[in-house]
Parts: C-alpha cells; sequence; structure tokens
C-alpha cells in the first residue's frame, strides 16, 4: 500500500465514500475542460493560495492547507457538487481534502512540473488501491 494509498484509508476510512470522493477529486485534478492539474493552481492562485498549491506542485516541502482554505480555493459550487457526489457535509469535503489534496498534487506533478497529457490515468494508476 503506498503513501497515499495509506494516508486516504486513515482519513476517510474504506467504503464508498472513500471510493466516491477519490473518484470525484480525480475528475476535479484531471478535468482538462477546466485545465487539470493547472487550472486548479491558477484557480487557487487567483484566491491568494498560490504559495501552498505551488509548494505541492515543487520539490520541496508541501505546505499545509486548511480545510477553510480548501473552500476558498474551490469555491461553494465545486465542494457542493464534491459533498453531494460524496454523500457527506461540505465541512467533511474540506477537511478530508485538506489532508489529501497536498499529496495528491505533489505525487501527479514529479520533478515539479504539471504533467501534460491524459492525468486522469495516470492519477487513477496511484489512486488504484481506492477503487477496488
Amino acid at each position: 500500500m503506498g503513501l497515499l494509498d495509506s494516508l486516504a484509508s486513515q482519513v476517510l476510512g474504506g467504503g464508498n465514500t472513500q471510493n466516491t470522493l477519490m473518484t470525484a477529486v480525480m475528475g476535479l485534478v484531471g478535468n482538462q475542460q477546466s485545465g487539470g492539474i493547472g487550472g486548479l493552481v491558477e484557480q487557487f492562485s487567483k484566491k491568494g493560495l498560490g504559495d501552498i498549491i505551488n509548494s505541492w506542485v515543487g520539490t520541496g516541502a508541501n505546505l499545509p492547507i486548511t480545510p477553510e482554505q480548501v473552500q476558498q480555493g474551490l469555491g461553494n459550487h465545486a465542494m457542493t457538487q464534491l459533498a453531494s457526489q460524496a454523500g457527506i457535509s461540505t465541512d467533511e469535503v474540506a477537511s478530508h481534502l485538506s489532508q489529501l489534496l497536498p499529496q495528491l498534487v505533489d505525487k501527479l506533478t514529479p520533478n515539479g512540473t504539471i504533467p501534460q497529457g491524459d492525468i486522469m490515468s495516470q492519477g487513477m494508476n496511484l489512486l488504484k488501491g481506492f477503487l477496488k
């Protein structure tokens, strides 16, 4: 079990909520229409969170993010959609994402660069353990 698998299992426990939230998050970072990870970085940067998200992309230490900052960065609409898909509250989604997003973005941006192409398949390969 990889680091991300272990972290998500500790944060989310098992079952459908974990699978649904991870699938929704991969849809978020893998959505090429919204710019994928690059779009996510831009969105967070526009909302004053550029230093935090850029630390996840870079090769240094990942800066932490609070649940409130996750909500700020993603916006109410995205948070509501994620909560609806996962069947949990937006506060719970924000709490989970504050722990998972830094690791996920870090793992999907090897060598400090945002990958080009099909990040969804790369991310799903990283998260295979969640979707069993």
